[in-house]
This record gives structure tokens, C-alpha cells and sequence, in this order.
């Protein structure tokens, strides 16, 4: 039975206004999170949690801990997907956004290392593990309340409502801190953080996840289970061990899952979290960048995000249309190419060529993010779809996220301030994707109730 045959009675339970909303504003909250950690990555925690002589040091020590919320995440993947496969969806979706905001909240209270030496450093990897711990299980949960409860046919354009969060986080965050840096900004020091903002400002955004947690917890406590989830309990189809059977029966889907992801995860902390380092490091510094102030790139970069969200949902008719792994194929065919424009576009030190780069890298990021949404989830059964879907995209961001703003820092330096082996890794781990994708099924017309 196709997916675009259903009879009535696997007609969704919940209403389109609910699963737009439930779906949209948890992953919100989980990217704003996310990116207020990746912003402060390179604005404070240097600063403040990782002294050095060497500018370069402090930040690689900063993306380390950046990066090592990846590591967590495959961890959260295999916990939450165990409780979404067994429990069901809204409940593992109610206790991965209160673990995300209790850590992102308690991240704005944390002593700095004038304050408590070297514990300073290990109190924000725990709470960054913690973090990474809970994303793990947020995204497959809020991609399987979409899809299982879309209409016919419309499944890739329900997915890409949990991946809007991404670029709707990304501006909440980035401009929250560009208000109050250029609130609390000092004359005598223009376009660098003030003593007020490294002192106290930026605990604000962390502090603010509080309220965005509790406006997501009232729309999800709303949620109904689907009757894909429904029916998998029924039928006696659920699994004592999710994990088990889905290592077991649906490993190649696990594997060609991870890789179709990397080249997504790479582009994607490659435009914020490379980019906002790149864009902002001084040109005469010992590794060269493109001297903007702050709050200059980062307007530069909301700029760019509008993009990513306008084609993450321009991504989900096209895939309803095409087909999901035909519209991948282009898009990454394109990502490879992208990556060969780094140096004559980031590079070239012209504004109006920066910000076409940054246009045009956060438009394929929308249309490469936003079929992922239907395109992972069907690649499982419902009775492992939470685990198998959580543990490809989390593994994916060990291999592609957790290394990419590493990687991208000792290449730049590796080329002496040029972006140009940056790019050159792009353009590989788009390679790795695009074979992925050959081997892959197309998903359009899967049974989402199977």
C-alpha cells in the first residue's frame, strides 16, 4: 500500500495548525540553543573559559567543546529513540526540550575561569554534552510528528516545518546577541565584545531559553500519538529493543542514512560557525580573515539564513514532486561544485561577493536540510523509525559537525588565511554524500504505517 493511497482510517489524528507548530517550534528551540552556544563559541568562551597567549589555541579549545556535544548526541539518539519507539513520540519529545533547556539555562549561570580555574571549562562541557545529549533525540522526534502525520502526498513539505526551526533559531540567536553587543558595545573599543558583554551580557541569551522551553512544552503536551505509532502498539509490533533490531535487520539504511547527511552537516557549520570566525578575525592576524566587525557579519549572516529558510520549504514541493533521493542528487551535485568557490567568493574581499557566497551557501543548506526531514525517517519501519532515523543523523554529525569547525580552523591555518582547502572539504564530504545517495532508495511512495 502506498503512501498516497491510505484508506481513512490512518487519516491524521492531530491537526495540520498542531503538527506544523509542535514540530516547528521545538526544533526552534533546540537550534537556538545550539546556536547560542555556537556564537558564543567564538565570541566569549576564548575569552573566558579557555585563556591563552595564542588566539588560535583558545578557539580550537572552544569548537573542541563545541564539537564534543556530537559526540553526546549519537548517546541521546539511542536513549530517546528507545523511549520514542517504546513510549512514543510526544513523550520523548516533552523530556529532550527539558533537558536541552535545563543545560543551555544552566550554561548562563556558569562561574568563569578567573572565577574557578580550570573547572570553569569542565562545568561547560558537561552542560555542552548535555546539550548535544538532548538534540539527539529532539530532531528525529519532531521529523516523526511532521511526516506521520502528514496528508497524502505532502509528506517532504510537512518535514520541512521541524527543519525551519533550524534558520528561525539561527536569527533569534544571532540577532538576540547583536542587540545586546551593540547595546552594551564601548566606544573605545568598536566592533569588539565590551567588558559588560563579556562579563555579564551574553549570559542573557542562555538565560532566555527558559521562557522559549516553556511556550514549546505547552504545544507538545498537546500533541496525540499518531496511528503509525498507534498501530505498531496494536499490533504487537513494538520492539523491546529498538536499537537491537534496528543494527540488526535495517543496518544499510543506518549507513547510506549517515553518509547522505555529512555533506549537510558540513555546509551547514561551515556557513555559521566557520564563516562568523572567518568573517570577523582581523586581517592582520596571524591567521588572516575577513576583518569585519561582529555586528557587521552578522547582519551579513541573518542575511544569508533568510535564504536557507525560504529554500528549506521550497525544498519539500520539490521532493513531494521529484522525488526525494533525485532532488538530493542535484543538490549535492551542486554542494561539490560550491565548494570550489570559496576562495573567489569568501576570499576575494569584496562585500557584494561575500554576500552572494553566503546567499548561495545557505540556499543549497535549505534544499539539502529540508528533504532530510521525510527522507531519513522513511528509510525505517515505525517500529525502529525514532531509533533509526536519530542514530543516522547523530552519527552523521560526529563525522560531519563535530569535525567540520575543528577541520575547517587548522585548514584556514594550514593555507595561511586562505579558505581554500575549506572549501576543497566541502566538495569531498559532498562526494562521500553523493555516492550515499546512488545507493539509496527512493522513499516518495514507502507505506509511513509499515
Amino acid at each position: 500500500m502506498s503512501a498516497t493511497t491510505s484508506p481513512p482510517s490512518t487519516q491524521p489524528r492531530n491537526s495540520r495548525s498542531r503538527v506544523i507548530l509542535a514540530s516547528l517550534v521545538g526544533t526552534t528551540i533546540e537550534f537556538y540553543d545550539f546556536y547560542v552556544y555556537a556564537t558564543a563559541a567564538v565570541l566569549v568562551f576564548p575569552h573566558l573559559f579557555f585563556p591563552s597567549d595564542n588566539e588560535t589555541t583558545a578557539l580550537l579549545a572552544s569548537f573542541a567543546t563545541f564539537g564534543a556535544a556530537m559526540l553526546a548526541r549519537p548517546v541521546g539518539a539511542i536513549f530517546f529513540g528507545h523511549l520514542g519507539d517504546r513510549l512514543g513520540r510526544k513523550t520523548t519529545l516533552v523530556a529532550s526540550l527539558l533537558t536541552m533547556g535545563i543545560a543551555t539555562f544552566a550554561i548562563g549561570l556558569l562561574p568563569t575561569h578567573s572565577q574557578i580555574g580550570v573547572w570553569a571549562a569542565v562545568l561547560l562541557l558537561i552542560m555542552r554534552l548535555a546539550q548535544g545529549f538532548a538534540l539527539g533525540g529532539e530532531w528525529s522526534g519532531a521529523a516523526l510528528v511532521a511526516t506521520e502525520n502528514a496528508p497524502a502526498g505532502k509528506r517532504a513539505w510537512y518535514g520541512t516545518f521541524p527543519q525551519l526551526g533550524a534558520p528561525i533559531g539561527f536569527i533569534i540567536a544571532n540577532m538576540l546577541f547583536y542587540l545586546i553587543n551593540h547595546l552594551l558595545a564601548d566606544p573605545a573599543t568598536p566592533g569588539q565584545p565590551s567588558a559588560a558583554f563579556l562579563e555579564w551580557g551574553w549570559r542573557i541569551p542562555f538565560l532566555f531559553s527558559a521562557v522559549m522551553v516553556v511556550v514549546g512544552l505547552w504545544v507538545r503536551l498537546k500533541l496525540v500519538e499518531s496511528h503509525a505509532f498507534e498501530q505498531a502498539k496494536q499490533s504487537g509490533g513494538v520492539k523491546r529493543m529498538p536499537i537491537a533490531e534496528a543494527f540488526k535487520f535495517h543496518w544499510k539504511g543506518l549507513i547510506l542514512g549517515t553518509f547522505a547527511m555529512l555533506a549537510t552537516y558540513v555546509l551547514f557549520y561551515l556557513m555559521t560557525s566557520y564563516t562568523l570566525t572567518y568573517g570577523t578575525r582581523p586581517t592582520d592576524a596571524d591567521v588572516p580573515g575577513a576583518g569585519y566587525t561582529y555586528n557587521a557579519f552578522i547582519l551579513m549572516l541573518v542575511f544569508g539564513v533568510v535564504f536557507f529558510g525560504i529554500f528549506t520549504l521550497v525544498s519539500g514541493p520539490l521532493a513531494d514532486r521529484f522525488g526525494r533521493r533525485k532532488t538530493l542528487l542535484v543538490v549535492t551535485g551542486a554542494i561539490v561544485l560550491f565548494g570550489l568557490l570559496f576562495v573567489p567568493l569568501l576570499g576575494g574581499g569584496s562585500t557584494p561577493m561575500v554576500m552572494f557566497f553566503l546567499a548561495l551557501g545557505f540556499t543549497l543548506m535549505g534544499l539539502t536540510f529540508g528533504p532530510m526531514g521525510a527522507f531519513l525517517p522513511e528509510m525505517f519501519p515505525t517500529n525502529v523509525r525514532y531509533t533509526g532515523s536519530a542514530v543516522a543523523y547523530n552519527v552523521s554529525s560526529i563525522l560531519g559537525a563535530a569535525l567540520a569547525p575543528i577541520v575547517a580552523v587548522w585548514l584556514w591555518g594550514l593555507a595561511d588565511g586562505s579558505p581554500l582547502l575549506v572549501g576543497l572539504y566541502l566538495s569531498g564530504a559532498g562526494l562521500i554524500t553523493f555516492v550515499a545517495l546512488l545507493l539509496s532508495k527512493e522513499t516518495k511512495h514507502v507505506d509511513i504505517d509499515a
